[in-house]
């Protein structure tokens, strides 16, 4: 039985409604927003008791209510917040919107939706044409303009400072135990507490700099979802994260957010795309592109090169790489992008080489790929699994079970469908003779004892 909804029966004792004042204000509110739409005294009794309106009425209620207040409200501030979940729509989050408010309200959907686990979007798969109309509209889009706003509450630097600080948190969260560990944390406090913000006032300076902040967290959001194995929802906070950055005018963010989405086509086998948005991610910021971004991005073009088996290009993207990073400064990028250092950049280097068959070069810069510093548990778990592999590909056998004993010891705190998936994909490349071998026989007595390997064996 739907229950009573509280929310609306006090905005209405508030606004001096009656059943039939609201209904007439409903039909107008529909009416301005170019919807004409029927509604009457027994359509709010319905709503009062619980039922979840379709369509755009639930807006239309809230406009209405709004209006007579005098403040905006939103459907969740009248009760209705189900109905963007009873009515998601499978294609929502997937388009580059022509408008900043297009892409607010898409958000907040995405948000609520997440957290109702609506399965048409979190557990889709993703939509390789939905990345390359991303990145196209993302190249060619004009400046959004003034971002000034109006609103109930006011925004000022603090709060921008606030969303960033928070997603800062929840970054290192990510890095250290996995996507999964604090993921829903995440989307829950993006929509209780920075929703409110995007329907702020603020000067355009500072709008700006939220939508920069947001389009970070949503990042956040992707890629923590990605790392989750719900790669459709992943696609959609990636996508909307690029269009906040085109609001915030913010063409070097843009960049990193399309990076990300090649290091997801990549892992999801979708290599050409991943090749295309890697490079779509290092030719839109122009001339300022600093060495560390640029030198990130051709990593990532050229993750996608070896696995298409492109040698020669993969070897011309790292060796720029390479260079570029070496001309990097305490100042030539921006703060995010900080953490892409030498070690970053040789991980990404042996899983090229282990991809292109190159073993021996695999382990030769597979000391100088791992943290070690207790932080960056995940990235010291993927970089570690490559080179066990890659000295197992060389005859080291041994060696080999004993660099991925460790890497498994790392697993442990890691809630990482990622992880799982190397773990799976190096069970997959064992072949009879290596799984013969008397050294592999007693790694695998161990290894069945962790967690990881429990979960790969099980998929």
């Amino acid at each position: 039985m739907a229950e009573q909804n509280a929310r609306l029966a006090a905005l209405m004792q508030e606004a001096d409604f009656s059943h039939k004042s609201l209904a007439r204000a409903v039909v107008a509110a529909g009416a301005r927003r170019g919807e004409d739409i029927t509604c009457d005294h027994t359509y709010v009794t319905r709503w009062l008791k619980g039922s979840i309106p379709r369509g755009n009425m639930p807006q239309f209620i809230a406009d209405a209510v709004g209006g007579r207040l005098g403040r905006h409200l939103t459907i969740d501030d009248v009760g209705l917040g189900d109905a963007a979940v009873s009515s998601v729509r499978p294609e929502l989050g997937l388009e580059f919107a022509d408008r900043p408010e297009t892409t607010a309200s898409t958000v907040i959907d995405l948000w609520r939706a997440d957290l109702a686990e609506a399965a048409t979007l979190v557990r889709a798969l993703p939509d390789s044409a939905a990345w390359n109309a991303a990145a196209l509209r993302w190249l060619v889009a004009p400046p959004d303009g003034e971002q000034r706003r109006l609103g109930d509450r006011a925004i000022g630097t603090v709060d921008v400072e606030m969303v960033r600080s928070t997603a800062e948190a929840f970054s290192m969260l990510d890095g250290r135990f996995g996507g999964g560990h604090a993921r829903r944390a995440l989307i829950q406090y993006l929509h209780t507490d920075v929703r409110p913000m995007l329907d702020g006032q603020y000067t355009d300076v500072v709008g700006k700099q939220l939508h920069s902040a947001v389009a970070e967290a949503l990042l956040l959001a992707g890629w923590m979802s990605y790392d989750s194995g719900l790669h459709g929802i992943a696609q959609r906070y990636f996508i909307q994260a690029l269009r906040m950055s085109q609001t915030a005018g913010d063409r070097l963010l843009g960049g990193s957010i399309l990076s990300a989405m090649s290091h997801q086509a990549t892992f999801m086998g979708r290599y050409q795309e991943a090749v295309s948005l890697a490079r779509a991610a290092y030719t839109g910021p122009g001339a300022s592109l600093g060495p560390t971004m640029t030198a990130q991005f051709r990593a990532m073009e050229a993750r996608a090169l070896s696995r298409l088996g492109d040698e020669r290009g993969c070897d011309l993207a790292l060796v720029e790489a390479e260079h570029k990073l070496s001309l990097r400064t305490a100042d030539s990028d921006p703060p995010y992008i900080a953490y892409f250092d030498e070690i970053e950049l040789a991980a990404e280097i042996i899983h090229c080489f282990r991809d292109l068959g190159r073993s021996v070069e695999a382990t030769q810069r597979g000391a100088g790929s791992i943290f070690g510093d207790g932080v960056n548990n995940r990235s010291d778990f993927f970089a570690t699994m490559v080179q066990a592999e890659a000295y197992i590909n060389q005859g080291e056998i041994g060696r080999g079970c004993e660099i991925a004993m460790s890497a498994l010891s790392l697993g442990e705190g890691l809630k990482s469908a990622r992880c799982t998936q190397y773990v799976r994909e190096f069970q997959g490349r064992l072949t009879k003779h290596i799984r013969g071998a008397g050294e592999f026989r007693h790694f695998a007595e161990q290894a069945r004892t962790f967690r990881l390997w429990q979960q790969a064996e099980a998929a």
